[in-house]
């Protein structure tokens, strides 16, 4: 064999082995994240066997729009308020009571986990919300599971069949599972954008929704406005929700924005409605949220900015809205007497004394 053979078979050997270690890593990083599963027995039933079997009913936990079994995310931009809304929406359910036009119809009991806050915020944002709610939630309804109370400071990774199992482990009776946020605790499986690395994530929410627990995700808006990474997250996903902040937004304001149903199995009319929420306080210094339909508070916005002499380019191009939508507001304003129509100018007369005597 010659020495170019030679040559060439070596290479070949060496790209064979390079091949074989990158499909035995590729394998390994399956298996740890839970992509891969031992063959199992498919259970398959007739049409008769599915309508005559008792399957349990989903329960509405936080009406209208969360139930048992449910999968949900709710997407928003750095600094919005995401993390004011899960809290808020795990203690009406701890506690059976109430956040925003939410209800709670029983306390539900509610494991909550948290990425990325700092201890001590945590607890100061939760003494705030118990201080200002209406209903006490019953010890061990809500429990927490955060990176300054573990004993590395690391969360688990729900990227990986570790980390999953680690929660599991630490579920008790759990119906709701909040995860906040994606990108601090799915670490592992590549990019954001790469719909492989959602995988065996997906295989344990939908774990989770066999054993009749609801899972809610929170996760960043990506740079379209809708949630970050691949949309192959929303498949599994019965809701979908956005905070946005409203075109006249502030930075002095806080926590302001506006919530709008992406998707929403099952629902329609009222209940997805956008509606705009803003943070406070009460007369006695308690935090109170304040809220209404997102439809009004644009209209209010257009006839507070109409009675202030803005012309309705100025208005479309101050609030982000088309012109059309402008007029449409300001008309249906007219026609309910909302506001006074603007006289006509009248035209001066010009005069040399108007014009200036120049002699």
């Amino acid at each position: 064999m010659s020495a170019y053979a030679e040559r060439m078979d070596a290479e070949e050997s060496r790209d064979i082995a390079m091949i074989e270690r990158v499909a035995d890593e590729r394998q390994r990083r399956e298996h740890s994240r839970g992509f891969v599963e031992t063959p199992r027995k498919v259970v398959t039933v007739t049409l008769r066997d599915l309508l005559t079997r008792e399957l349990p009913p989903r329960e509405m936990l936080l009406a209208p729009w969360l139930t048992s079994q449910s999968l949900t995310m709710i997407h928003a931009w750095r600094g919005t308020g995401k993390t004011h809304v899960a809290l808020g929406i795990a203690y009406a359910l701890a506690s059976g009571g109430t956040f925003l036009n939410w209800t709670a119809e029983a306390p539900v009991p509610v494991l909550y986990l948290d990425g990325e806050m700092p201890g001590s915020v945590l607890k100061e944002r939760l003494a705030a919300i118990v201080d200002a709610a209406d209903k006490e939630a019953p010890e061990g309804m809500l429990r927490l599971v955060t990176p300054d109370l573990q004993p590395d400071g690391i969360m688990p990774d729900l990227g990986t069949r570790e980390g999953q199992e680690a929660i599991e482990a630490e579920l008790g009776d759990a119906q709701v599972i909040v995860v906040d946020n994606i990108s601090c605790l799915v670490r592992a499986g590549g990019k954001e954008n790469d719909a492989e690395s959602w995988g065996g994530v997906a295989t344990w929410a939908l774990r989770q929704r066999a054993h009749g627990r609801a899972v809610v995700f929170i996760h960043h808006s990506g740079k379209g406005g809708q949630q970050r990474g691949t949309s192959k997250r929303e498949d599994i996903l019965d809701t979908v929700l956005a905070l946005r902040r409203p075109p006249d937004y502030t930075g002095d304001q806080g926590a302001r924005f506006e919530i709008h149903f992406e998707k929403a199995r099952a629902l329609y009319g009222k209940s997805v409605d956008p509606i705009e929420a803003v943070l406070d306080r009460d007369e006695h210094g308690k935090q109170a949220w304040a809220f209404k339909d997102a439809s009004n508070a644009l209209h209010e916005r257009i006839i507070d900015m109409a009675e202030l002499g803005l012309k309705k380019d100025a208005i479309a191009q101050e609030l982000g809205c088309g012109r059309a939508t402008v007029y449409r507001h300001l008309k249906d304003a007219l026609d309910n007497g909302e506001v006074i129509p603007p006289k006509p100018r009248q035209r001066k007369r010009l005069t040399s004394h108007a014009l200036g005597d120049e002699t």
